[in-house]
């Protein structure tokens, strides 16, 4: 599929028990439901042609051969449909009996997949009536045709490649090791479970944790498909809990005891999942020896899938606010001691900041205050300087110097107009002329002083820039873009409001508090240039574009490697009702070309803690030459051109 996006489908047929040819019916419509739907593989339960609670009714031969000519009919059904089917049956081979799923596509039987482990315990007599199944492969004959048998087995699409199939049943994956951790390293970037898990009190909880974990480690996506509503409850209840997982992620659930056929549905990022097995060097692939590869082809595989699942707009802070409240404080913690524990080895006592009434010198003046008050050192020990010039106004001045007093902080005031003024004269630059220089004289004006002050009380200066400005190079070169330790280097501009958002909530001090809200209501601005009107004339977001856009693009080209034009599909729809196409094609034009000419700025980066999974320090998660070339992105970006001005 387009940009690597696989619909799949998980579905609990409502069953009789020991009626095949009910259950048949059931699936065969559910089947035709999925294909309607677009979905290229659905999952049903364990066992679900005869129904999981036969009991003793599975010794019985009519039971057993009414599903495997139920198993034909439903693998006929399949012709000319474009959907991969696994479904669970009991079967015989060599006069034993098994518990298995059959993997179906287009009319035929691809493989059979046994059960491994037979849980007999509790509830559970399966060991009555089946036999483990083995990881050697053997064939079977099903209607004349044989067919691969065997727990080692993964299916492979021809012409969708990263569409790699394995399967294990129910009690598999609640074992030490299930099948699939072998799967996984043999290839398989989707694991089908054909389960019957009845509900116990809390199970669910546990049930969803352990999906959602074990598609975790696997780096897989994993569909769990539970039996419901139509077995037997002569002892226990099952409610249908389907579970669509992606690496560590639900991304689709069922309801439980739904009293009907459903089906959960959900697109699997498969190049997500290829992404992230590409990047950990530590994961595995050594299983293939031991596998027996079966290859099928889809009938279609260019059509672009419609997207349902959930794509955050703001994939760097937590929709859920009780998470995103103890995200904060987890990312304040790193960054204080990260400053604390420098500042324990350098065995400096104060530290300088420029403060200017923005959000970014906020929060390292807090994560500075916060270090500070773990080491006990005293808060008059951080100097704040703050350094009017050309752009400022009343509103940032006059926040920036409460906070330092609210704080507790030394506020020292450096008019920085003469200095700047007199420079840009010796150089021989008109002041009239607001152009790159005029802005950066008056940043390098800034550190310089910093620096300086720093040098003479024996301490360090303290970054404030963010990973949004170092991605798009929105800093001053040996400017703001220079410290002796970064704190906000890897916290993302959309991130940052939240942290400083967070901090405000925590402040009893209702004055304090009126502060912050209103540094977080000030827009986002360098103030490099002169006010109009007194109010901030330079915004940095009509310059370089919205930064919860910009955040967006930097996640999925760090953290994935996605191609412009999937990072702008997956935009398209995070931002549906808020960005046109033009305008997230325009900016991501941007990003991309900024991002590549301005890496020479992030190749001397000074220290800074790395709070999440992305960060743009050349000593970690960047090892990016200055001067690569972004052609192969661009090119991309230009053939897209002509289909956004439509």
């Amino acid at each position: 599929m387009k940009y690597d996006f696989l619909k799949v489908a998980a579905a609990t047929p409502v069953v009789k028990v020991a009626d095949c040819k009910y259950n048949a019916d059931q699936i065969i419509t559910q089947i035709d439901e999925c294909e309607q739907k677009e979905a290229k593989l659905v999952v049903f339960p364990e066992l679900c042609i005869t129904a999981y609670t036969c009991g003793d009714l599975f010794l019985h031969k009519p039971l057993l051969d009414g599903a495997m000519r139920e198993l034909s009919r439903i693998t006929a059904h399949t012709k000319g449909k474009d959907v991969v089917v696994v479904v669970g049956l009991p079967m015989m081979k060599c006069q034993k009996l098994y518990n298995v799923a059959a993997v179906l596509y287009n009319g035929e039987v691809l493989a059979i997949v046994p059960k491994t482990h037979i849980p007999n315990y509790s509830e559970f007599y399966e060991a009555r009536y089946f036999h483990e199944g083995n990881r050697e492969v053997e064939y079977v004959d099903i209607d004349g045709k044989q067919v691969p048998f065997g727990t080692s087995i993964v299916l492979r699409c021809t012409n969708m490649p990263l569409f790699t199939l394995a399967v294990e049943i129910c009690e598999d994956v609640w074992v030490p090791i299930p099948p699939s951790s072998y799967h996984a390293q043999a290839g398989a970037m989707i694991i089908a479970n054909c389960s019957a898990s009845d509900e116990t009190t809390g199970k669910d909880s546990y049930r969803s944790a352990l999906v959602e974990n074990q598609s975790a480690r696997l780096v897989a996506g994993y569909i769990y498909t539970s039996a419901g509503s139509g077995e037997s409850t002569t002892d226990v209840v099952y409610s249908g809990h389907n579970l669509i997982c992606e690496n560590g992620t639900t991304l689709a659930e069922s309801g439980r005891f739904v009293n009907e056929n459903h089906v959960t549905y959900t697109e699997m990022d498969l190049g997500k999942l290829e992404a992230e097995r590409r990047r950990m060097m530590t994961y595995r692939m050594d299983k293939t020896q031991d596998y027996t590869f079966i290859s099928f082809a889809l009938q279609s595989v260019a059509k672009e899938v419609a997207l349902t699942r959930f794509v955050d707009k703001a994939p760097f802070v937590p929709s859920n606010k009780q998470e995103r409240e103890k995200r904060c404080d987890e990312i304040l913690s790193i960054q204080s001691n990260g400053l604390r524990k420098r500042l324990v080895h350098t065995g400096c006592k104060s530290v300088v900041i420029g403060i200017s009434g923005g959000l970014d010198s906020t929060l390292a003046l807090l994560v500075t205050v916060r270090a500070f008050d773990m080491i006990g050192l005293d808060r008059k020990n951080i100097v704040a300087v703050t350094m009017p010039c050309f752009g400022t106004t009343d509103r940032t001045y006059n926040n920036a110097v409460n906070l330092t007093k609210k704080l507790g902080a030394t506020l020292e005031e450096i008019k920085i107009n003469e200095a700047v003024t007199i420079h840009l004269r010796d150089i021989g630059h008109d002041i009239n002329v607001h152009d790159v220089t005029y802005e950066n004289a008056q940043a390098r004006e800034r550190t310089q002083i910093l620096m300086n002050v720093a040098n003479k009380m024996g301490g360090m200066v303290i970054g404030t820039g963010d990973m949004s400005e170092l991605a798009l190079g929105w800093a001053t070169y040996n400017g703001d873009h220079m410290s002796m330790y970064g704190v906000n280097c890897s916290v993302p501009k959309t991130l940052v409001r939240y942290l400083v958002e967070y901090y405000a909530m925590t402040f009893t001090d209702h004055e304090l508090r009126d502060i912050l809200l209103d540094i977080l209501a000030t827009p986002v601005s360098p103030e490099l240039l002169p006010p109009k009107d007194g109010e901030i004339a330079q915004k940095t977001e009509d310059i370089v574009g919205p930064y919860e856009l910009h955040d967006f693009y930097l996640y999925y080209l760090m953290r994935f490697g996605y191609t412009p034009g999937k990072i702008m599909h997956l935009a398209e729809y995070a931002f549906k009702g808020e960005y046109d196409r033009q305008t997230i094609y325009k900016w991501l034009r941007t990003f991309y070309w900024r991002f590549f000419s301005q890496q020479f700025k992030r190749s001397c980066l000074p220290d800074g803690p790395k709070v999440g999974s992305v960060a743009v320090s050349p000593r970690g998660d960047l090892r990016m030459p200055s001067d690569a070339a972004v052609a192969l992105w661009m090119e991309e970006l230009d053939q897209m051109k002509e289909a956004v001005e439509k």
